[in-house]
């Protein structure tokens, strides 16, 4: 299982929310810029960076220049999401280089956009996020709920095509708590999809769990942040049989 370390956004800064609220914002000048911050996961054994803008996310100017810089600054793959709503949006992240996109409020207000970008840069560039909340899916900055529950939309999208998702308890997101472990073990039985699991990761045991229920991917925040483990501990720890 893949450990991706997140960096999110807010202010050109990076900072880390619980349950999505802006109002529990904690920054982390004290590691440096982002491209730092960036650079001191890669030289920890990162294979990609995840990167949530929460400024677009919630309406505000976007941080876009910035993940340009990480992602010159490290040559490495880079996963972006954050009030991504348009294709243009997305065609220009793909075409300045960003790896891949994450696609929440776009892709249940467009589907069909699924399938047009899919067609245009292939189908493994688009990752679908199902943040979910009280059994729905979120959208919006985790504003607004959808009609979908998020098995209903794993289900619908990956008939789409869509091959990867970025799964997130809102939540358990920024607490340390412990994944939904239930949630992800269910999703996971869904056949011909990856699963990145996000929220709650706050120890190398929940790294565990999510490996033994099926997780092909976990981003993680918080913990490293905190220094509840070393990402290179992390990595070591999924290569263990």
């Amino acid at each position: 299982m893949q450990v991706i370390p997140a960096i999110d956004l807010m202010q050109g800064k990076v900072v880390r929310l619980t349950k999505g609220d802006p109002e529990q914002a904690t920054f982390y000048d004290y590691l440096g810029t982002p491209v730092e911050v960036a650079k001191k996961w890669q030289a920890e054994g990162a294979q990609r960076i995840h990167i949530i803008d929460l400024d677009a996310a919630f309406g505000k100017p976007d941080n876009l220049k910035i993940v340009a810089e990480v992602s010159n600054a490290t040559g490495l793959p880079i996963q972006v999401g954050g009030g991504i709503r348009s294709v243009e949006a997305v065609e220009k992240l793909l075409s300045a280089g960003i790896k891949y996109v994450i696609l929440g409020d776009l892709a249940f207000k467009e589907p069909a956009a699924i399938m047009k970008l899919q067609e245009k840069f292939g189908t493994d560039r688009v990752i679908v996020a199902l943040d979910h909340r009280d059994g729905k899916v979120m959208v919006k900055g985790w504003t607004s709920s959808t009609a979908y529950t998020l098995m209903d939309a794993l289900e619908t999208y990956a008939k789409k095509g869509v091959e990867t998702f970025l799964i997130t308890s809102i939540t358990k997101d920024g607490t340390l708590s412990g994944p939904d472990l239930d949630t992800l073990k269910e999703a996971c039985r869904e056949s011909g999809v990856e699963v990145i699991a996000a929220g709650g990761i706050g120890s190398l045991n929940d790294l565990v769990g999510l490996k033994r229920v099926g997780a092909d991917a976990a981003v993680v925040g918080k913990a490293l942040y905190e220094k509840k483990f070393t990402l290179n501990e992390a990595i070591e720890k999924m290569q263990e049989n």
